[in-house]
């Protein structure tokens, strides 16, 4: 995957590029400290994945648009500071894909550029937390014409939802698949949020539809965990 780190601060693009050195997958092609320097260089590259501190100096919500109307088949993971409900929403309305905070785990923010860079959505459990916490829906929120494809469920995301439909706990679950408790928190958030759930009946009732499992080995093992 190419991708391009679009930060104007020196400290911040050294920690991140760290962590996408990490995977050997990721090529980053090129490093931005301006909104008008990132459109130049998507000219020049050919780009999968652009990630963006979209609030730092040299950048502006504006850049967005621009980027997902010039080059639509480019992704976009946002990752910045801590930010109100309302900033989150114009950034999804402009255009973001993802969205992740700086202080996110390496394993999250590395999760996060895979996802998006498959055309998946990825948010980190403290941004979901933020949106939720304000009574918003981000199937609501993202309806733009930036957005009309549909959200899908990745191979991870089922697998996660098949240990929760069948009685895992978080903990249970980051043990078979040697992730962190956390991890799996913010996979069971994104699952929820992507499902339109708002509880573990909700997953269930996906899982079994979708014969991901079946209810009587809910039932079974829901019992077996009483």
């Amino acid at each position: 995957m190419n991708l391009i780190l679009a930060d104007s601060n020196n400290l911040v693009r050294i920690g991140i590029r760290s962590i996408l050195n990490l995977d050997l997958e990721i090529d980053v092609v090129g490093e931005v400290q301006s909104s008008v320097a990132l459109l130049d260089m998507l000219s020049s590259f050919d780009t999968n994945v652009v990630v963006i501190d979209y609030t730092s100096a040299g950048f502006d919500i504006d850049v967005l648009p621009k980027v997902r109307t010039l080059y639509p088949n480019v992704k976009i993971l946002a990752i910045t500071p801590e930010q109100s409900a309302q900033v989150l929403v114009d950034a999804l309305r402009s255009g973001i894909t993802s969205y992740v905070k700086k202080d996110c785990s390496i394993s999250e923010i590395l999760d996060a550029v895979r996802y998006t860079s498959r055309g998946d959505k990825f948010f980190c459990g403290s941004v979901l937390e933020t949106i939720q916490d304000a009574n918003l829906d981000i199937d609501d929120i993202d309806t733009g014409s930036f957005s009309c494809e549909a959200v899908f469920v990745s191979k991870r995301e089922c697998e996660i939802i098949t240990f929760i439909a069948e009685g895992n706990t978080n903990t249970q679950i980051a043990e078979k698949l040697f992730l962190s408790s956390h991890t799996i928190n913010t996979h069971r958030k994104n699952i929820m949020a992507k499902l339109g759930v708002k509880n573990t009946a909700g997953i269930v009732m996906y899982a079994v539809k979708t014969n991901l499992t079946s209810p009587n080995k809910f039932l079974f093992t829901a019992a077996n965990n009483t």
